[in-house]
């Protein structure tokens, strides 16, 4: 394609967006969404009204929950595509920061185009600019520099012409994957330029598959082939990488036990024998006794986060042996790990080719059966009386809910462990918790976006009346678009998780739960009036027994379905888990901080140095 083609430098963008497909044939972005302001309704607006169904523009109502949504979209469609998200200059901009970052902990692909000031500095300083009194180059969107894998700023057209194919090498670069940051100078965003017409060609953007290196390969094997107790702690990346049908041959061939991080649950299916459970602070006994023996260590596609190592003290056997299969350099090295760096199903064969024959000692049946036997009794329906139910039996009352196409979804607060342990996940891709930043706020706009990423599944959100508090207004999003999935809300009146923390701790209950808050008048949230109010299907459920009622009701809805249900702050799961490493003040006048503190120092003793 020859000639020039004269177009604003935002509607340059949005064409050059459209047309980049993936190996199926559509977008990669799979749209827009947008919040406009003064900083980007005339530029990027204009554009994105020019494009019409080309390239879809959906309106949110909080620019950080509209990027959860975004981010919840690529993750749930393990980074294929993904979409692009835009807010005026501002309070509209660093809203988006903390979403930002979300994305960058886990190494998920968003195009962020946050409006910014004035190229020409015309009308300096204008509405909502942020002055650094000794930059003058620095805007507010410079908060996005450290939660980017990719930060620009266009202060001229033409620098589209090198920015956009960046933008676009970051986000399906498997090794490099994450959040891209644009910001738009506004004045720049309407300046007309004469593009080259081959810049709109479409173009493909495969899935780049790393190989491993024969020495590595090697190296990792002769390691595997000198080991006694292999453990594999399957990852994020087993998903990311379509590797999870590699980890199953690769985990029966050589009868090598399993265990699965929060990224990595549905990796395997539960009744899986091989699949030992969830790993770390919130995995199972049974997971977590092979992992404490383990004198190998195979991480695939894991940031081995304190989560899964039980804060370096959980992989304890004497001269254990990590290896880190990774498509992420970075990654790969971590905590001293033997490194095997490429793709996770091309790693996967070629190691497996590599020990030939070799097998292991299968792990013993009885680990995984005392496991289910001291955790089941937790998730069943409890018998007639007026105590508030648990959230494990709410989380039985939605597994007994669920079918083969269901996704249950979290990100923070006391589900997410409790899910972990205890949720039977039947395939891969329907366990969708964002747990490497742990945002509370995310679980709403998630479930929308993974509801956008896979119509056909039944979406479960599962959140408290703390995440619920954070951020809702997507609620509102979602019924109006008509997009249809059911929401849990466990009300424990408060922040629940983390008043068991300060407990446990030492410290006594304060500012946690709503009733240990200053206040004057107790609180009392009407959280189903509050979701109808926004256009949802909203229900309190008085039992367990309503609760499953509601959930079947709620099935197959086209329009979001909210469930309130009261249960107690206090139980958790008592059965597995592993040490986390939270620092105990080391003085204190409460008797209690002194004894957990004690404890403390005792068990850091068990952390690896290296």
């Amino acid at each position: 394609m020859t000639g020039t083609i004269r177009l604003t430098a935002a509607q340059a963008m949005i064409a050059y967006l459209a047309a980049q497909k993936t190996a199926s044939g559509e977008r990669f972005l799979a749209g827009c969404w947008a919040i406009f302001g003064h900083g980007n309704v005339a530029g990027i607006g204009e554009a994105l009204h020019q494009a019409g169904d080309a390239f879809p523009t959906w309106r949110g109502h909080n620019e950080q929950t509209m990027a959860h949504a975004a981010i919840a979209y690529a993750k749930q469609l393990a980074r294929d595509r993904a979409m692009m998200v835009t807010s005026s200059i501002g309070p509209g901009a660093t809203n988006m920061v903390t979403a930002a970052a979300l994305a960058h902990v886990n190494r998920l692909p968003v195009l962020f185009v946050p409006g910014d000031v004035f190229a020409g500095r015309g009308p300096d300083p204008v509405l909502q600019q942020i002055e650094d009194f000794g930059d003058g180059t620095l805007s507010a969107n410079d908060c996005f520099r450290p939660v980017s894998r990719y930060f620009d700023r266009i202060t001229r057209p033409e620098q589209l012409l090198t920015a956009l194919p960046r933008a676009m090498r970051v986000m399906t670069d498997p090794a490099d994957c994450g959040p891209v940051t644009l910001a738009f100078c506004q004045d720049v965003q309407a300046e007309a330029f004469d593009w080259p017409a081959a810049f709109f060609t479409e173009t493909v953007w495969r899935r780049r598959i790393p190989q491993p290196d024969p020495a590595e390969v090697a190296a990792v094997a002769a390691l595997l082939k000198a080991a006694r107790t292999p453990v594999i702690v399957a990852g994020g990346g087993v998903h990311y990488g379509h590797a999870t049908e590699a980890l199953r041959d690769f985990a029966e061939r050589h009868l090598i036990p399993v265990v699965e991080s929060q990224a990595g649950k549905s990796a395997l299916p539960w009744d899986h024998p091989l699949n030992l459970g969830p790993v770390g602070v919130t995995g199972a006994a049974s997971a977590n006794d092979l992992c404490a023996r383990a004198d190998l260590v195979l991480g695939v596609g894991t940031r081995f986060q304190d989560f899964t190592t039980g804060s370096r003290a959980l992989f304890r056997a004497p001269e254990r042996q990590l290896v880190s299969l990774n498509v992420a350099a970075y990654d790969a090295m971590k905590h001293g790990a033997e490194p095997l760096c490429c793709d996770a199903a091309a790693g996967l064969a070629a190691l497996s080719a590599a020990l030939g024959d070799n097998r292991f000692a299968a792990p013993a049946p009885s680990l995984k059966a005392n496991w289910f036997a001291s955790v089941d009794p937790l998730t069943d329906a409890p018998g007639e009386g007026n105590t508030l139910p648990t959230d494990q039996q709410v989380i039985g009352a939605v597994q007994r809910a669920a079918g083969p196409d269901t996704v249950v979804m979290c990100a923070a607060g006391t589900m997410p462990g409790e899910l972990h342990k205890l949720w039977k996940a039947g395939r891969p891709g329907s366990y969708h918790m964002e747990y490497g930043y742990s945002c509370m706020g995310y679980e709403l706009a998630g479930a929308m976006g993974i509801k956008m990423a896979e119509p056909a599944r039944d979406v479960i959100c599962m959140l408290g009346d703390g995440s619920y508090m954070m951020a809702n207004s997507e609620l509102a999003t979602a019924a109006m678009m008509g997009i249809g999935f059911t929401v849990v809300v466990t009300d424990n009146r408060g922040f629940g998780c983390i008043n068991r923390l300060q407990m446990g701790t030492g410290g006594a209950e304060f500012n946690n739960l709503l009733d240990t808050a200053r206040h004057v008048t107790p609180s009392a949230i009407d959280f189903a009036a509050h979701a109808g109010a926004m256009g949802a299907v909203a229900v309190k459920a008085a039992s367990i027994a309503e609760l499953e009622a509601h959930l079947a009701a709620a099935r197959g809805a086209s329009r979001p379905h909210v469930i309130v249900i009261d249960t107690d702050p206090y139980p958790s799961t008592p059965h597995g888990g592993s040490w986390w490493d939270v620092a105990v003040p080391e003085v204190s006048r409460r008797r209690e901080v002194a004894a957990a503190r004690a404890t403390y120092e005792q068990q850091r003793k068990a952390q690896v140095k290296t």
